[in-house]
Formats: C-alpha cells, structure tokens, sequence
C-alpha cells in the first residue's frame, strides 16, 4: 500500500497543475532577497505617485546606470544603454543587443498612471466659509473609498508667461493633508438609499482646501482669497493658471509593510507601478544581451491608452521603426519578429470575496507573477488573446529559470474582464502576452501585494531579457 501511495502522490506531482505557495519553492535566502528587494519598490511607490513623477525618476535611475537620451537616426552599438522621455508623462528605456534588429526586440511595458482624482480646469469655489477643489475622477474607481482620507496634491502647473511650476504638497510629515467629507451616520438615512456605487456622486468629490478668510476681510469669498494668495506666495500662480495645469489628487500615506510576517506591501498605485518598477530595475541591470530589450512605462491605460503619451499611439512604434532604420531594417520586419510581456495586474484571489472569482483560474498572492493569456470581457471582447506557442515560450523560459509562477483571469465569465495595453502592442503585429503582480483590493486607493509576487515579477522579467 505506501508504495502504491508513494507511486499515486508521484504521478499526481508529475501530471497535475498545483502552484505552490512561493516559500515552498525558493530557499529562505532567496525569500530575504525578495524582501529586501521589496525595500527599493517601496521607496519608488513613496516618490512616484503620479505619471510625471515615474518618469522622473526613471530617468534618474536610468542615467545613474549609464543610459543616455536617445538619438533620433543615430546607429547603436551593441551593449548602447538610451532612454526616451516622452513629453515627461512615459519612457522608452532601450538596451542594444548583439543580433540585428531583423530579429526583433524583446519588450516589457508596463503603466505608470493609476486611478485618482484630477483637478478641473477652474476648481477653486467657496461654500460658506469653506474653500474647496472640484475633482474630475480619473480611471475606474469606487468613489466611496476617496472619502475621509488624507490627500495630497500633485502636479504641474504651466503659468501664464510659459514658465512651469512643479506642486506637491501632503507629502512631508510637516505638510498640510487635504480631504473630502462624507456624512454622519445620523444624517445619513437617505444616502444610504443610494446603491452603493451612487453612495458617492462624482460632483461629490470635492477636496476641502482652506476655511480662514484673508485678514478678518468681510468681502464675499475672503477664504477663497486667503488660500490664492498662500499657492501665489508658495508657487507664484493665480487662478488663471489653473486653465493650463495638469494637478492630482492622490492618497497622501506612504507604502507600508502589512502584516504581522511583514509578507505583503500597502500603498497606493499598485496598479501599476508594481510591474513597472521590476520592468524598470531588470533594464537598469541588462548588459550586453543578444537580443535589443526594451522597458516601456506607458501613460493613460487607466483610461483606455489614448493621447499621445498613451499606448494607443504611434510613439512605441516609431521608436523601435528608427532603430530599426538606424541598421537597414523596416520598422515592420522587426516588429513581427518581436515579443512583449504587457506587465500588468491581475486580481487577487480574496477570499471574502471569493464569489466572484473561479478558484481554479483566479490568481493567489506569494503564487508568484502571473500569466493572464487573455483579458477583455465577455466573450473576450476587447483582448488579444496570446498564442498557444507564444504561452509555450514563456512557460518554458520561467520553469527552466526557476521562476515561480501562476495562470489567471480576471473573474468569472459573465463577471469579469478589464483591459491592458496589450491588444495596443499586438496591433502593431508583436507577440505579446500579459504577466504581473497579482493584487487585492485593485484600484482602491489602498492595495496589497505579496513582496514574493513583485520579486518573481522581477526575475521574469530579467530572464525575458536575457533568454
């Protein structure tokens, strides 16, 4: 009978699908490595809560490891490091590799804009003594969610004589917060009649700024004025400036460990700045690869990649069509011949919430970085479903490198479904496939990820580049 058993549990570790919890796989220096790594992701999250601030940071970390800005028609050789920054809001990192560009590229892209609340073009108003900001929310959110936390305001503003203006303030522990009030429960009887996604209106979401007037005045919106002249003190603005600003609402707390083993990571913009951040730290460490690699961090997924910032446009494409030229080669030979992990998210499997989600394709945390073959909704619409041989190669690559990983959609059929960019980089003719963090509580203002999952997503892809 025990060598029957034995024979049995054998056969079913040989012939099932059964991801294992990461810690089981991996050594305990390895999952030290993970966590320490985990330490550098956290710092990235603190510094980078908006697009413009990705970018700025990816271009100090890229020119501390050696990457200049990129040429336009200027040939490469082999083991280049370049950077293109693209209007501040996304950037092309670009390492050159030994073989010719006829044989394609090897592409990482991820997104650096998360869901949040942007500033409207003329948001400034009092309200019986209160002077508040009107918000335009940003990308999929729960709108009950933004209310009674602390905030902080981010951006750029561009002044009437062209001159620019970076703002942020709530990040500093010395820094003022802002927030948007919500109701009490005692007054609250016919507001809880409201379905939960119409709990909070849009016009709701208004940003309390200020509430003393300016010097005792008696004058109608005194407190309006007192809070215009403290961002003219500070910034040198004026209302008018508002109109030509690109100024965001984020969550104002910092990344935090959670959990009594340290295991997993709290923040805002997971989503996805937990993909980008591993894409961004395997270029930074390439050299010398056979193939030309690049990492793409991308704006305005979180509204459907439009703009010319967004992976819907041409800039992708351009880039690697010069590089192309700069050796002979058609920009459409080399794109065919390319492969591309669209690195995003994937949710979570919770188990709160368990019903919403089907066990045996959901995606667990500390399962490592999961591969989602297709998105979209429905009947897949709106995807662009990865080959079966494209799904070969990557599994092939993660087993014999030893990296942990995991299948998922995105709920259940007639549940689920969100979008990437990935059916933006197939439609130039790449193979591409989506693989990244899975994540609980997704485009809250507070997510969690598995320090074990954001490692393994870093090591896939390192070995993607080097493969």
């Amino acid at each position: 009978m025990s060598e029957n058993k034995t024979d049995f549990n054998a056969m079913k570790e040989e012939l099932f699908y059964a991801p294992k919890h990461a810690s089981r796989i991996i050594s305990a220096d390895e999952v030290a490595v993970a966590d320490a790594y985990c330490e550098g992701y956290k710092q990235f999250l603190n510094d980078a809560k908006t697009e413009r601030e990705a970018v700025t940071a990816a271009v100090a970390q890229a020119e501390n490891n050696g990457f200049t800005p990129y040429e336009f028609g200027k040939k490469y050789a082999p083991g280049a490091k370049v950077y293109y920054n693209n209007r501040g809001k996304s950037i092309i990192l670009a390492v050159v590799g030994t073989r010719s560009l006829a044989d394609g590229v090897r592409i990482a892209a991820a997104h650096i804009d998360s869901p949040r609340l942007d500033l409207k073009p003329n948001p400034l108003y009092e309200d019986n003594d209160i002077a508040l900001l009107k918000t335009h929310y940003y990308g999929g959110i729960k709108k009950y969610q933004w209310t009674v936390i602390p905030l902080a305001l981010h951006g750029v503003v561009i002044k009437k004589d062209g001159s620019s203006v970076n703002v942020c303030i709530g990040e500093d522990d010395a820094d003022p917060k802002f927030v948007i009030t919500d109701l009490l429960p005692h007054l609250a009887q016919e507001q809880s009649k409201r379905t939960l996604g119409d709990g909070i209106r849009g016009e709701e979401l208004n940003i309390v700024i200020g509430s003393r007037p300016f010097a005792d005045c008696e004058e109608s919106e005194a407190v309006k004025l007192n809070i215009m002249k403290m961002l003219n003190e500070k910034y040198g603005i004026i209302e008018a400036d508002f109109l030509s600003a690109e100024l965001e609402i984020v969550p104002a707390y910092k990344a935090c460990d959670i959990g009594l083993d340290r295991s997993l990571i709290g923040a805002y913009g997971h989503d996805d700045r937990v993909c980008a951040y591993p894409a961004l730290t395997a270029i930074l460490e390439t050299e010398n690869p056979e193939y030309t690699v690049l990492t793409v961090l991308t704006d305005k997924e979180e509204t459907g990649s439009d703009g010319n910032t967004g992976l819907n446009s041409s800039y992708m494409a351009d880039f690697i069509t010069d590089m192309a030229q700069t050796q002979g080669i058609p920009g459409h030979i080399c794109m065919k011949n390319s492969e591309c992990l669209s690195a995003d998210v994937n949710a979570a499997f919770d188990p709160t919430f368990s019903d919403v989600l089907e066990r045996r394709n959901a995606a667990y945390i500390n399962k490592g970085i999961v591969i989602t073959k297709y998105t979209g909704s429905r009947g897949k619409g709106g995807t662009s479903d990865a080959s079966a041989e494209l799904m070969g190669r990557v599994r092939n690559m993660l087993d014999k490198n030893g990296v942990v990983w995991q299948i998922g959609e995105l709920g259940k059929v007639d549940l689920g479904g969100g979008g990437t960019v990935a059916k933006y980089v197939a439609a130039h003719n790449i193979d591409v496939v989506d693989a990244g963090v899975p994540v609980l509580s997704m485009h809250a203002p507070f997510e969690v990820v598995s320090k074990l999952d954001v490692y393994m997503t870093y090591r896939a892809f390192k070995v993607f580049f080097a493969d």
